[in-house]
């Protein structure tokens, strides 16, 4: 009988995962569009030598600024190369900085918030004053004058708005954390003699992934946005790499009236992919969160069948 109460209480991890994409599909439509949008991005990425019909610097002088047609189906740019090829090669450039700056984000975050919150005392209100030293400028302002220090290109953007980003979430891990460590399993550990090491990585940081998990999935729509407004302002990409954002600068903004396919489908495409990052970041912070969760409802009903489970194994 007490097997039985045991197995009802503690369902596999299979059966969670399980859980978890029908509650998605069930409660959280949007979510599962948002997700199915950010895995076309994430294919498009990857096999975007495959998919693409032409190469991003493939120049057909001939053809400029020709309109959507068979041969170019969103049009060609004012040098003849073809929209919908630098639109998929996009999709790449914003995947890598999404997850590159996503991870740094979480890292940076992850580091300085779980040592100031389990830590506390002098360090901790000298990362919070640092933190509310950050928050007291725009970001795009302090990013625009660090990239121009350090010069443009991929590998500076996803660093600098990683890092940056990852100051802005450190006071998220860090309330996590600190209420993390007023549980008693926490108090017992301190009270038998466990180093501080191993308190962060035993006890409290597998206690916090959700919430790292919820600020990686919140800032890829962000890091990409921020990417495009960088590459619209001449910091971020540099031609001749097609950059969503850089493809509304430039020659999209001086051919808008004459060619407006130029800016229609970079915009477009920098539209889709945020709104459905956004609502997958939304959807799995609700579903993850056990703040949102509520008592009732599905979880409710499930922790109905768990209890009658558990009374018929008693009975």
């Amino acid at each position: 009988m007490s097997s039985a109460r045991v197995s009802a209480a503690e369902p596999r991890v299979g059966s969670q995962w399980a859980d978890f994409f029908v509650r998605l599909v069930r409660g959280k439509p949007l979510g599962m569009v948002g997700g199915v949008i950010v895995l076309l991005l994430l294919l498009t990425g990857i096999f975007a030598d495959f998919l693409a019909p032409y190469g991003y610097e493939e120049i057909h002088m001939a053809d400029r600024l020709a309109p959507p047609s068979p041969t170019y189906v969103l049009g060609a740019d004012n040098l003849g190369r073809d929209l919908l090829s630098r639109v998929i090669y996009g999709a790449r450039i914003s995947m890598y900085v999404g997850l590159g700056a996503s991870a740094i984000n979480v890292l940076v975050a992850a580091i300085i918030g779980l040592i100031s919150g389990y830590l506390g005392g002098t360090f901790d209100i000298l990362v919070q004053r640092l933190v509310d030293t950050a928050l007291s400028f725009p970001m795009l302002i302090m990013v625009i004058t660090i990239m121009s220090l350090v010069g443009s290109g991929i590998g500076q953007v996803i660093v600098v708005l990683g890092i940056w980003g990852g100051i802005l979430w450190i006071r998220v891990v860090r309330s996590a954390v600190m209420a993390i460590k007023e549980n008693v399993y926490v108090e017992a550990a301190r009270a038998i003699g466990c180093s501080t090491a191993r308190m962060i990585f035993r006890h409290i940081l597998p206690n916090v992934m959700p919430v790292m998990i919820i600020i990686y999935s919140v800032a890829m729509g962000g890091n990409i946005l921020g990417e495009a407004s960088l590459s619209f302002l001449g910091f971020g990409i540099p031609p001749p790499f097609p950059s969503w954002g850089g493809m509304l600068s430039g020659v999209g903004r001086t051919y808008m009236y004459e060619a407006p396919w130029l800016a229609l489908w970079s915009g477009l495409a920098l539209s889709i992919a945020v709104f459905g990052i956004n609502m997958w970041g939304d959807a799995v912070r609700d579903l993850l969160d056990p703040r949102l969760r509520g008592g009732i409802g599905r979880y409710g009903r499930m922790r109905t069948r768990v209890g009658e489970a558990g009374g018929a194994g008693r009975s």
